[in-house]
């Protein structure tokens, strides 16, 4: 199986180009970097230093891709050229394959090259000192801290730059995603407090209308049509009222008028909440203490309440059989405890179409708050045997969570 080499980088190929014409132009000029009578050239004459030039040049087209193999490679070049007159350009593309193994290589390689080369460095300037006793000496130590130690030193400080820099792009892109996260759920729990709002709102009214226009319709009787109409005109003005409050909240007008809603439903309007109820043809009795008698609520359970009783008031108007509705209120040991009965059974279709929304609305308001919700049929109290519909919500009205069901 054939070995394929990497493919240099075109950078590469430029450098390598660079420092073989670089070392061709001072061989032929004829400018070695020692005399060709020093005692420790092995290999005199002119020729024998093009041989490491063109090797490391080589090393030059692979100090990106395979940094490790073209640094000791080039090693070995280096101390061949130490035996040869030697080429500026040879040493020159040498500290570059320094640089780029540190830089490129792998973190191992990263780590141990600055640590040889900082021991090559000491022992280069400590054991000559130490043989000939000559301040001189000394420059033997500079000479492999300039080649070796200083471009592995920079290759590191490089390489910890960029990994530094990777790190905070990562951690910034990581940001944006978790913003993004955050706004989509923003947005999701906006939709759904505005699906709670508008079914809550609208739904009471739409559904006395749908109820009273089918008995106008059935009836032939002049007057209960018209008390039916009169109904159906009250339900439809206060519903046109509450979709201009949720039109209020979304639009973004000039005028502060469109943009700020009334106020906030509280636990002093159930009151007129039971009497239209009761105009829409329920029988409702509240059984709430005053204020007074409980202290006073958190606007977000206040809300809550007003909203799971209008809507179970609604279910009794589509739902329940003939009978009476109740609805008490009463404040247990820091809990709001919300209790609303209505004859359960007896109607084989209800007066009017529902979507199941409503019970998961106030399902939802009720968890928001961190409360507790239940509905479903119970036997009647008085031992008649008759069922009752119960809708009970337990609301806590301390520590309730910011923002509430708003």
């Amino acid at each position: 199986m054939a070995l394929r080499l990497p493919r240099p980088q075109r950078i590469d190929v430029w450098a390598s180009l660079a420092g073989l014409l670089g070392g061709l132009l001072l061989w032929g000029i004829g400018l070695g970097m020692r005399p060709a009578d020093a005692a420790y050239v092995i290999f005199d004459g002119r020729w024998p230093l093009l041989l490491p030039l063109a090797v490391i040049a080589g090393c030059e087209l692979l100090r990106r891709t395979a940094s490790r193999t073209a640094l000791l490679t080039g090693t070995a070049a280096l101390v061949a050229d130490g035996l040869t007159q030697g080429s500026l350009a040879t040493v020159i593309m040498y500290t570059d394959l320094v640089y780029a193994a540190v830089l490129y290589g792998t973190p191992g390689t990263a780590r141990r090259i600055p640590r040889i080369t900082a021991l090559l460095t000491l022992v280069g300037t400590l054991v000559p000192y130490a043989v000939w006793r000559e301040p001189e000496a000394l420059l033997v130590g500079v000479a492999v801290g300039v080649v070796a130690f200083a471009p592995a030193s920079t290759g590191l400080v490089v390489r910890n730059h960029r990994e530094a820099a990777e790190a905070a792009r990562l951690r910034a892109e990581q940001t944006a995603l978790l913003a993004e996260m955050d706004r989509t759920q923003a947005v999701a729990a906006e939709r759904a407090r505005m699906a709670r709002e508008l079914h809550d709102m609208v739904a009471n009214h739409l559904s006395a209308i749908a109820i009273h226009s089918t008995a106008a319709l059935s009836l032939e009787d002049e007057k209960t049509s018209r008390e039916a109409l009169t109904v159906i005109r009250e339900n439809s003005v206060q519903g046109l009222s509450e979709m201009r409050r949720l039109i209020g909240i979304l639009r973004d007008g000039s005028d502060a008028d469109d943009r700020e809603p009334t106020a906030t439903p509280t636990l002093g309007g159930l009151g007129t909440l039971v009497e239209g109820a009761r105009a829409n043809g329920l029988e409702v009795t509240l059984d709430s203490l005053p204020e007074a008698a409980h202290g006073p609520v958190p606007a977000p359970v206040e809300l809550a309440a007003y909203r799971i009783v209008q809507e179970a008031l609604t279910n009794a108007l589509k739902h329940a059989a003939k009978g009476r509705v109740t609805v008490r209120l009463r404040e247990l040991d820091g809990t709001l405890d919300l209790r609303v009965t209505s004859p359960y059974g007896g109607r084989d279709a209800p007066r009017a179409p529902g979507s199941g929304a409503g019970l998961v609305g106030m399902r939802e308001r009720a968890a928001l708050l961190h409360g507790t919700f239940e509905a479903g049929p119970e036997n009647a109290a008085d031992g008649t045997g008759g069922k009752l519909w119960v809708v009970r919500a337990t609301l806590p009205v301390t520590d309730v969570p910011r923002g509430g069901t708003e």
